[in-house]
């Protein structure tokens, strides 16, 4: 994957890994954690960090998603542990160091912290207390997503962290990551979000790793620059090179040229030879005419969709060939049931929908890559579309979707992500849809093969209708934005950057109505802290209480032997064996007083430490 490959990262930078799917970005992250060791040279990290990664697997478990997320700082769980165990012993020197322990790490908001974080990726209150084990795999991913970001860590690694996002979650994750104080190292093909996150580019090209400085777009720029450069180094050198050989041909015979030739031989062999700059993309297709064009190609009447009970109502639409709407709106409120009922994948409720005559629609959503048939290639899934075409167009067809070769002949199954999209969307292009659906499409998909589509969908003659948290697919492919929300879907009168502070407009609403409402309870929350801060002292108070009623019971003790000892019959003759026996249990009780006495000055201090931190 590597050779001979240097990159230097200082602590609080935040790079973006970019480069082709292949090229190592996720082994590089593998030998960061220890996974993968380089066969020659070094990967150094400070040993005290502490690097979070998001998990690919999520064990199906009981845990609310609330715990889940707070398990993912580990230090916090350790010490949560270790308190309900001295609480079971009834240490309570021991609980009063633990919660010690929880307040430098700021233990005791986890839960609060844990709970903004699960909203900003757009968990609902409802859902916070859900099992894991109910929720889709998609959410799942949220979930260990959100365990990552929770971890107190010093680096911290991000492999597309926006594929299971939508818009507004991945506005919220920008924001989060642009305050990380730490060290990030950010996979993405997301290139607006590069843009506002990272201040770094390393790309992976050729086996060596080139880190630039600045955004996505100021890499792109410079790349370019460089490639420029790189391109005439390599012709001027060329020129070098064939200059060197002719001198070394024409004057190698003459002995008075020979050591002059000899050095242009050395020069020759010490000159790292610079690579022609391959700057095309290996994704090149376009969408073809479609088979019938009519308009309208859609209609939607008063339509009403939903899953028992409307989630859409009153919906008015009219799709014709050329429309490009791009849809937009919060998490949950109808965006794809809408993309399905123009779809025809799921019926009204109430009012109607038409649909032209005769016309293809395609539709892209994420569940269709799952429905590829595993044991056959790309060339059989083509092929069963269109059994006339010969086997030599449809190979030219699919190498435009990086299928050359033996890559359309494999069996789908062991695919990745971003292959079975690129078949799927093969898939749809060939059949030349009029109206053409896409849900997530960029989902998997690197950056080349975004811009391959792009560029595709700028030249298409149908109907686009897309639901994508690419912001830079949406500004560059669409022409009109749909707001969808509260149950409605209609024309939005602005653009992303409109819509970005729409949502942040809604946002400080809801969290000035929930503000109220917790001011309306904000005694009850003051008498329950009071509680808690109490049953945090009790152990203490206890351990006061305890040794001043030993102390008690000692003195007592001590009193009554002294009143035996006031005896004068004990310092007669026939006395002195009992008054040995009470001068034991004298020095006994002496010291027992003197071990009391320490461990209940002791607890004294502690509770009235514990005490002056409360107030």
């Amino acid at each position: 994957m590597f050779e001979a490959a240097n990159m230097l990262i200082h602590p609080g930078q935040r790079v973006g890994l970019t480069g082709a799917n292949g090229v190592g970005k996720s082994s590089l992250f593998a030998m960061l954690r220890n996974q993968l060791h380089a066969d020659t040279g070094d990967v150094s990290l400070p040993p005290e960090w502490t690097i979070a990664h998001v998990a690919q697997e999520t064990p199906s478990v009981a845990t609310s998603a609330l715990e889940y997320v707070l398990e993912g700082d580990q230090e916090l769980t350790k010490l949560m542990r270790a308190l309900v165990l001295a609480e079971q012993q009834g240490d309570g020197e021991r609980q009063s160091q633990l919660h010690d322990a929880l307040t430098l790490i700021d233990g005791y908001t986890a839960k609060s912290r844990a709970g903004k974080l699960l909203n900003g990726l757009g968990f609902s209150s409802a859902q916070v207390s859900l099992p894991v084990n109910t929720f889709s795999g998609g959410w799942r991913m949220r979930l260990n997503l959100a365990q990552a970001l929770m971890c107190r860590s010093d680096l911290l690694l991000l492999d597309e962290p926006t594929n299971h996002l939508d818009l507004e979650a991945v506005y919220w994750l920008e924001e989060w990551l642009r305050t990380y104080p730490c060290t990030l190292i950010l996979i993405s093909h997301d290139r607006d979000f590069l843009d506002r996150v990272v201040t770094h580019i390393a790309h992976i090209e050729q086996q060596r790793i080139k880190l630039y400085t600045g955004n996505y777009s100021e890499f792109e720029i410079a790349r370019a620059e460089h490639l420029a450069n790189q391109q005439a180094a390599h012709q001027k050198q060329q020129r070098e090179i064939a200059h060197i050989r002719g001198f070394v041909t024409r004057f190698k015979a003459k002995a008075t040229k020979a050591r002059q030739a000899q050095s242009r031989i050395k020069a020759l062999e010490r000159m790292e030879l610079i690579a022609p700059a391959h700057v095309d993309s290996p994704f090149h297709f376009e969408f073809m005419p479609p088979s019938r064009l009519t308009n309208p190609l859609i209609t939607l009447e008063k339509a009403s969709v939903g899953y028992q009970t409307a989630l859409l109502e009153n919906l008015n639409l009219n799709l014709a060939p050329g429309d490009r709407v791009g849809l937009l709106g919060p998490n949950g409120a109808g965006k794809s049931t809408l993309i399905k009922l123009i779809a025809g994948q799921i019926p009204t409720l109430s009012g109607k929908r038409k649909e032209a005559r005769d016309i293809r629609i395609g539709y892209f959503a994420q569940h269709q890559l799952e429905q590829l048939r595993s044991e056959d290639s790309a060339l059989k899934h083509l092929q069963r579309l269109d059994p006339s075409a010969t086997e030599q167009e449809l190979r030219n067809f699919l190498g435009g979707f990086g299928f050359d070769g033996d890559a359309a002949l494999n069996p789908v199954a062991p695919f990745s992500g971003g292959e079975k999209a690129r078949l799927v969307l093969a898939l749809l292009v060939y059949q030349r849809p009029a109206l053409l659906l896409l849900d997530e499409p960029t989902n998997h998909l690197d950056l080349e093969m975004r811009l391959a589509l792009t560029l595709a969908l700028q030249d298409y003659d149908g109907a686009l209708v897309v639901v994508s948290h690419d912001r830079h697919l949406l500004r560059t492919v669409t022409d009109d934005l749909w707001l969808v929300s509260d149950g409605q879907a209609m024309p939005f009168d602005g653009d992303l950057e409109d819509y970005r502070q729409w949502r942040l407009s809604k946002e400080k609403k809801e969290h000035q109505s929930t503000t109220a409402t917790a001011a309306s309870n904000s005694k009850k929350l003051d008498r329950q802290a009071a509680a808690a801060q109490r049953q945090k002292l009790l152990p203490l108070r206890k351990q006061v209480n305890l040794a001043e009623q030993q102390l008690e019971k000692l003195h007592q003790a001590l009193s009554k032997l002294e009143l035996k000892l006031a005896d004068p019959e004990l310092y007669q003759d026939n006395g002195k064996e009992q008054l040995k026996q009470l001068i034991k249990q004298q020095a006994e009780l002496k010291q027992q007083l003197a071990d009391v006495e320490y461990r209940w000055l002791e607890a004294s201090e502690t509770l009235e430490q514990a005490q002056l931190q409360q107030e």
